[in-house]
């Protein structure tokens, strides 16, 4: 049975183009804010979201990112609330794919067989689990593609030939390329550096290949998305909300504006670009 997120890269083939995926933080700046933004996402133009699993210590994130964790636990934001968003979030979208993106420790305070049950359960396609290498796939990585989840891998400009048939191995729905080494939202890619990494990666695989890390603007998206699969936008759609918070970082009537009309403007780059060449 193919995923959500294989379905959604099938049709975005057939359509010719890049798929934009957006990243925001579960339960930032509060549960109800957050479940708002992410219901308007699709209707903004993501194609694929990821859900940020907020964590006291994200140490691949930059300061919005790791900010954005902060305030959404300082709300009250764990990983059932979540799993309830999903699950409510799925109430009105059955099709728009959800990646949870984080860090193992609180999948693994949860319990890893409970996680998959309930994160199935509530209608998630994908996990991105950042520090969790493929040596270590009987930890999540197997149990998730057992129960039917699509385990996406990070591959990174140090990821030489060597070493990405294992990180590929047991990678499925598709490839996440970090375009920067370093932080997240610290760089922007540079495109020819990119399209070579994208190739070189497809040589090993017939995954669709998204690029994530530094992209801000819509021409940046839309370069991107030229020589790419995808396109992965996550700091900056942070940086947007954080914006339009007031002096106690609350959310403000137009919180949820900010994040739509960027994602709409990036949508825009992501849908001009040349269609994605054949694979």
């Amino acid at each position: 049975m193919t995923t959500r997120i294989e379905q959604r890269f099938a049709a975005l083939r057939r359509e010719g183009r890049a798929a934009l995926v957006t990243f925001v933080t579960a339960g930032d700046p509060d549960r109800a804010t957050s479940l708002e933004i992410l219901r308007t996402l699709p209707a903004a133009g993501a194609d694929i979201i990821e859900l940020g699993m907020p964590f006291t210590d994200p140490m691949a994130d930059g300061p919005a990112i790791q900010a954005s964790s902060q305030r959404a636990l300082k709300a009250g934001q764990n990983m059932k609330n979540t799993l309830v968003m999903v699950a409510e979030f799925r109430q009105a979208d059955a099709t728009t794919p959800i990646v949870l993106m984080g860090y193992y420790n609180p999948i693994y305070i949860y319990g890893v067989a409970r996680f998959l049950i309930d994160a199935k359960a509530a209608g998630v396609d994908g996990l991105i689990v950042v520090d969790l290498p493929p040596e270590e796939d009987a930890e999540l990585c197997l149990p998730a593609i057992a129960a039917g989840v699509n385990f996406i891998r990070l591959a990174t400009p140090t990821t030489d030939d060597r070493r990405l048939p294992a990180v590929l191995a047991n990678t499925s729905g598709f490839v996440y390329y970090v375009s920067i080494t370093g932080i997240t939202g610290m760089a922007a890619p540079e495109t020819g550096k990119v399209s070579s990494a994208v190739a070189r990666i497809k040589r090993h695989t017939d995954l669709p290949v998204a690029v994530g890390f530094g992209v801000k603007t819509a021409q940046q998206a839309r370069a991107i998305a030229e020589v790419a699969d995808g396109v992965v936008v996550g700091s900056a759609l942070i940086d947007a909300l954080r914006q339009s918070l007031d002096p106690d970082m609350k959310a403000t009537q137009s919180s949820v504006r900010a994040v739509a009309d960027l994602v709409r403007g990036l949508a825009e780059g992501v849908r001009g670009a040349r269609p994605v060449a054949a694979e």
